[in-house]
């Protein structure tokens, strides 16, 4: 199963580091670009390289998002395993290019697999936007995200509490992720950390609209959007029902016992929230 939640957790704070592998997420963006000031860039690679030195225990996917324009510094502290990805800001057709090109030279100095280095491309400008099928089928793009609060202010868009405005971006997302391929795209940030109410409504929203992931500031947020993202017991229930009458109708389409119609399309979308509750 792909990751559904990921914790961005500064890099320059070696408190929120340390505990990071504990901190009950699927996957770790260890952030190297907005939340880390200017004058503290250098100390927070220090503490990557250190981070990444330190024994343990396999724990959560790690990510560094990297600056849009330190590309080829910040690539410099992945671990030599290349077990690490890389979260690439304000994501455009340019910058995938020249990302895949440094990461390139960065696998054959480390003596690593070429291709290893993947990528989780943030959509956040309108240039990115307007390419995201060609960002989606870039290589090394691993999975798409996206910057709202960048977009909004980009376009001019003033979204309301549910976040209409923005609906046909995260479509956008979505569809280019299915053409390419990709695993469903990663949701944004709820900002109001203590409104679990808020944070578990909008995480419903963004599952319906085809996201099956999303980016947490605290660590707080996980327990929430993972169930949110999890299927019921009543829905695994009528997605292992569904799959059950097609099987036992031994044909393209049939009804299941309650009288509903099931065919391949159906199964799909039954066989994919069978899929999110392992």
């Amino acid at each position: 199963m792909h990751p559904r939640t990921y914790l961005y957790v500064p890099a320059d704070q070696e408190d929120k580091l340390a505990k990071a592998r504990t901190a009950g997420v699927d996957a770790l963006i260890l952030d190297l670009e907005d939340s880390v000031a200017p004058d503290r860039k250098d100390a927070a690679r220090a503490n990557l390289r250190a981070w990444f030195a330190e024994p343990g225990e396999p724990g959560p996917e790690v990510w560094v998002r990297v600056g849009a324009d330190t590309v080829e510094r910040d690539l410099a502290v992945l671990p030599r395993h290349g077990r690490a990805g890389v979260v690439l800001p304000k994501a455009d057709p340019g910058s995938v290019g020249r990302a895949d090109a440094l990461a390139g030279r960065w696998e054959e100095r480390a003596g690593v697999r070429p291709g290893t280095v993947r990528v989780l491309a943030l959509l956040e400008t309108p240039e990115g936007m307007a390419a995201v099928d060609r960002v989606a089928g870039a290589p090394r793009v691993h999975r798409l995200g996206i910057g709202e609060a960048d977009l909004a202010a980009s376009l001019g868009l003033l979204p309301g509490p549910d976040r209409a405005e923005l609906a046909p971006l995260r479509s956008a997302l979505v569809l280019a992720s299915a053409v390419a391929r990709l695993p469903a795209p990663v949701g944004p940030v709820e900002t109001a950390v203590h409104d679990t109410a808020l944070l578990r409504e909008g995480t419903r929203r963004l599952l319906r609209q085809g996201f099956r992931a999303r980016t947490l500031l605290s660590p707080r947020q996980a327990r929430a959007v993972t169930e949110e993202l999890t299927p019921t017991a009543e829905e695994v229930e009528r997605a292992e029902a569904v799959l059950a009458a097609l099987e036992r109708g031994g044909r393209g389409a049939t009804v299941d016992r309650s009288g509903g119609f099931v065919d391949e399309a159906v199964a799909r979308a039954a066989r994919e929230v069978l899929s999110r509750a392992r």
